[in-house]
Order: C-alpha cells, then sequence, then structure tokens
C-alpha cells in the first residue's frame, strides 16, 4: 500500500537555517533516501523549492488566476515528499519517525487513495 510523507515547514525556517546548516540537513534527508531504496520501500522522493518561487492557480467561473509566490497568509510550505510502498500505516509511520525532518518540520503521513472515498 503507498503511503506519501509529506514534509510540512515552517516558512521562513530555511533562510533561517542558512547556506551551511542547509546543506547539512540535505545530507542527512539523501542519507535517509538512501536508506529507504536500499530497504526497497522508496517509490519517489524530492525536495520542493520554497514558495518564492511557487504560484497558485484557480479556475473560478471559466476564469483563471494566477498568484506568484511568496504567499503572505502561508506560515507552512511543503518542502518535499517521499512516497512509500509498506504494508501497513504502522509501517510508515516507523519511517516517518526515522525522518531527520522530523526534528524540524512535520512529517504529515497519508495514505495515497482515491480522493471521492468515504472515510
Amino acid at each position: 500500500m503507498s503511503h506519501m510523507l509529506l514534509i510540512v515547514e515552517p516558512v521562513g525556517q530555511r533562510e533561517e537555517r542558512g547556506l551551511e546548516g542547509g546543506q547539512q540537513a540535505y545530507a542527512r534527508m539523501l542519507e535517509f533516501t538512501a536508506s529507504l531504496q536500499a530497504r526497497g520501500v522508496l517509490e519517489a522522493s524530492n525536495s520542493l523549492a520554497g514558495t518564492e518561487q511557487a504560484s497558485r492557480l484557480q479556475l473560478r467561473g471559466g476564469r483563471r488566476s494566477v498568484v506568484d509566490g511568496p504567499f503572505a497568509e502561508a506560515k507552512e510550505m511543503v518542502g518535499g515528499f517521499f512516497l512509500l510502498n509498506v504494508a501497513t500505516r504502522e509501517e510508515a509511520l516507523a519511517i516517518a519517525a526515522e525522518c531527520p525532518a522530523a526534528e524540524w518540520a512535520t512529517v504529515e503521513v497519508r495514505p495515497v487513495a482515491p480522493c471521492y472515498e468515504g472515510q
């Protein structure tokens, strides 16, 4: 069963960490990624650019609206993801607890499922 680990981090945290701290954090995340690959549970992963490089698009009444970041109202942003192939939610949570980003961000664990399925 596929589960997504979303790395939800505070906006501005990357700037506060600085270049050296960011490189150290990224190296730890690459080691974590390699360990998931070695265990055969990683389907995909990547980090995402900050909200200053993002755009939000909406279609309402046939009209397209695009807002470029950064987004003043945002307090958090998705900084990256891991897509895992694991047997249970508990296994996904255990892997999330190993993720270095859990020390400076929130790791949201969510099963991959059709959006129309009921709870």
